[in-house]
């Protein structure tokens, strides 16, 4: 990323919620809350696939990938809220916000091209039982999680290095954190290229998953409905509803922000969408994928009799 040496910028202002003082405190609590039981719900959910032999099935490995990003991507990004909520000057240098940029991007490619895998084993696991454990076996689950994490690494490398902006006198970023949309905005140098960098590689971690995500459903909703008991329709649409929910807050949040035209957009509003996927997601996860399941809510029980 190139910084104009006649009007180089070496922090920016985060404005966050600082344009409406009356809210900080409600802010600060509702942050929070959400970063506690985000760090709660995904550490139990680690702990409890990790020390209970019965969890150790591709799906939970997969819950295991997807509990480990939100766990990292709610620590990149809410301290820092937290922080900068009462901070009179809540300022990032430079190479801090390209760090940051950087984390979050990659864990939300990964989180992005994860929730297609797990749609993709939900459809197997539904669509073909009996094949399953041989589809879905350890090397295969081994592979497809570490294509996502690589994949989303190219990606993010390819979209970052792609940055050749430089900035002006203005260095406030209207956003809670340094988030790559904000950036461009100040830039005074000509952004086409880098607009048409997110909408290609938007493409890849946003319009491909997703439609994958949709035939994946298609396909287990093909199956689900030529089961003849309705007590296994219901079984099996329960199984996969979580998942659906997550995926439309997940992909609506980040489609409806990264896929529309810039000039369209409001700085305030794509500040309050990301709340969505950068803090409400990683705390919905552990409570709509597992801690509902009987099977983890089992090996809970198993826990606390052990320690008893």
């Amino acid at each position: 990323m190139a910084i104009d040496n006649a009007t180089a910028v070496f922090e920016f202002l985060l404005i966050g919620i600082s344009n409406y003082p009356e809210w900080r405190v409600t802010f600060f609590t509702l942050v929070l809350i959400t970063y506690l039981s985000t760090l709660l719900g995904n550490g139990l959910i680690i702990f409890l696939i990790y020390f209970d032999p019965h969890l150790h099935t591709p799906m939970y490995f997969f819950l295991t990938n997807l509990s480990f990003l939100d766990l990292c991507y709610g620590t990149a990004s809410m301290p820092q809220a937290l922080v900068h909520c009462f901070s009179t000057h809540p300022y990032l240098s430079y190479p801090q916000c390209l760090t940051q940029m950087s984390v979050l991007l990659v864990l939300a490619t990964a989180e992005c091209l994860l929730l297609a895998v797990m749609a993709y084993d939900r459809m197997v696991a539904i669509s073909n039982p009996l094949r399953y454990s041989v589809i879905m076996n350890g090397p295969v689950c081994v592979w497809l999680a570490a294509t996502s994490w690589g994949a989303s690494l190219v990606l993010t490398a390819m979209l970052v290095l792609s940055l050749q902006l430089h900035f002006c006198e203005a260095n406030i970023i209207n956003h809670f954190v340094c988030e790559i949309l904000s950036l461009l905005k100040l830039a005074c140098s000509d952004t086409s290229l880098n607009e048409l960098m997110i909408l290609t590689t938007g493409i890849f971690t946003l319009f491909l998953p997703f439609g994958l995500v949709l035939l994946s459903y298609v396909q287990i909703a093909t199956t689900v409905l030529r089961i003849r008991s309705a007590q296994g329709r219901l079984k099996a649409f329960s199984t996969c509803g979580s998942h659906l929910t997550v995926v439309t807050i997940f992909y609506g949040a980040t489609i409806s922000m990264y896929m529309k035209p810039h000039s369209k957009s409001s700085p305030d509003q794509n500040k309050f969408i990301s709340v969505f996927y950068g803090a409400l997601t990683p705390m919905l996860n552990p409570l709509i994928y597992s801690l509902r399941n009987k099977d983890v809510r089992g090996a809970m029980r198993k826990v606390m009799a052990k320690r008893t």
